[in-house]
């Protein structure tokens, strides 16, 4: 029987569009909660799955079970934990989001050939489920605390036990090192389904149903389909203080090398030409004109609101105000999606990521879309970006994942690219 091992952390992601950045930290998670954030691994989960169990024909197990897309609350059982200590961990979650009876069964009953093995409790249970697969739970963590890092690494020990073919993981450039850090010296092939906020790691899907049209692919082809050693990085916080967006390397896993489907690293932002800066500031300013920006994080989105007089955030989203002949006032800084459909009609500025080329969809979760939708769509989004950086995609697209499949195909397609004054590139979008 093929099998597919699945790990869920359920808070991965949690602080996007709210506008905390990760969610590194229980404080932060527990602050998230408080300003309304919603869980999303466990549906971006299943719809890796659901993909998975389209493109796999006979190996699909039988029936659909109906599913609303929310996450369930489930209540805390007691489980096998590898770890007694309870020491706290970046990407803690509590038993009452982890909680599960280990080895449970879930979903249908077993189809003909494949069996997703996997970990975190209800959570992870409700994607196998919400896809119509047959799964069992090998690893829950223990009742009474918050589960911790040391719960990640032994629910991937767990799974990979089992003998699984490939190692399918919901999380973020965070859960990506437990990951790395759990697999014993020859691992399995593994496969990032993203959910959390930078993902700067190529060990990634570009989407969530991407992930399951590359998981098949694996399936269905491993004598054609390569493996090779993907990067596993996460944000320099010490190049960020410096005001400089980078990433730190951690090591390799082997992924599934599917060309445009499985996503590049993120590379380090580059010195601009301040005459290429000042062309694009000059184009926005006139395009805007008197009226509110919203303005993506990033280098380039920096470097210009800076060129137009306004001190904003490396890495989060800020409002500005512009008028013609002053300088632009800052309406909200580090907004997150409730300010920004709170203030109104805006056009909507964005810089892709230099090296993976996503636009929407990694580090800027909090332009949701709603705000997509509420700010006019595609007539209102200002993309901008040097025609330097541009050219370092070698002609690859840019990337869309809102998590909004109509949206996605609705922005997808040729758009105008501000690479200077009056200079714009057609360049493709897609999602």
């Amino acid at each position: 029987m093929t099998r597919i091992g699945l790990v869920v952390n359920p808070v991965a992601g949690l602080g996007g569009r709210v506008g905390l950045g990760g969610t590194d930290g229980p404080d932060r998670t527990r602050v998230a909660l408080s300003l309304g954030a919603r869980p999303l691994a466990g549906a971006r989960a299943a719809a890796a799955l659901g993909e998975l169990a389209a493109r796999s024909g006979k190996l699909a197990g039988v029936g659909r079970p109906a599913w609303d897309g929310r996450e369930r609350t489930p209540h805390p059982v007691p489980g096998r934990r590898a770890d007694a200590t309870g020491d706290p961990a970046p990407d803690g979650l509590s038993d009452t989001q982890a909680g599960a009876a280990a080895t449970a069964p879930v979903g249908p009953p077993p189809g003909s050939g494949l069996l997703v093995v996997t970990a975190a409790g209800p959570l992870g249970a409700d994607s196998v489920a919400a896809a119509g697969l047959a799964g069992r739970v090998v690893y829950a963590a223990g009742a009474g605390r918050d589960t911790s890092a040391a719960d990640t690494a032994a629910a991937v020990r767990a799974v990979v036990a089992e003998g699984v073919d490939l190692l399918l993981f919901a999380g973020g450039d965070g859960t990506a090192r437990d990951v790395l850090g759990a697999l014993p010296d020859v691992p399995c092939p593994v496969l990032g389904v993203p959910t959390g906020v930078k993902m700067h790691s190529a060990v990634f899907a570009i989407s969530p149903r991407a992930a399951g049209e590359v998981a098949a692919a694996w399936l269905a082809r491993r004598s054609t389909v390569r493996l090779r050693d993907a990067e596993v990085m996460d944000r320099d916080e010490d190049a960020l203080s410096k005001g400089r967006v980078a990433s730190q390397l951690f090591g390799w896993l082997r992924v599934p090398d599917v060309p445009a489907r499985v996503q590049q690293r993120k590379t380090g932002s580059t010195a601009t030409a301040p005459e290429a800066v000042g062309g694009i500031a000059t184009d926005v300013a006139e395009r805007v004109g008197d009226g509110l920006l919203v303005l993506g994080p990033g280098s380039t989105t920096r470097a210009v609101a800076a060129t137009l007089g306004a001190d904003v955030s490396l890495t989060g989203v800020d409002v500005l105000r512009l008028r013609p002949g002053h300088r632009p006032r800052i309406v909200a800084r580090d907004a997150g999606e409730d300010m920004l459909l709170s203030v109104g009609p805006a056009w909507i500025a964005l810089s892709p990521i230099g090296g993976q080329g996503f636009l929407l969809g990694r580090g800027n979760q909090q332009i949701s879309p709603r705000v997509l939708r509420a700010a006019g769509g595609r007539e209102r989004l200002l993309v901008l970006c040097t025609e330097q950086k541009l050219a370092a995609l070698g002609g690859r697209p840019l990337l869309l994942d809102t998590g909004d499949d109509a949206l996605n195909a609705e922005l997808s397609g040729h758009l105008p690219v501000i690479t200077g004054r009056r200079r714009t590139s057609l360049y493709r979008l897609a999602g």
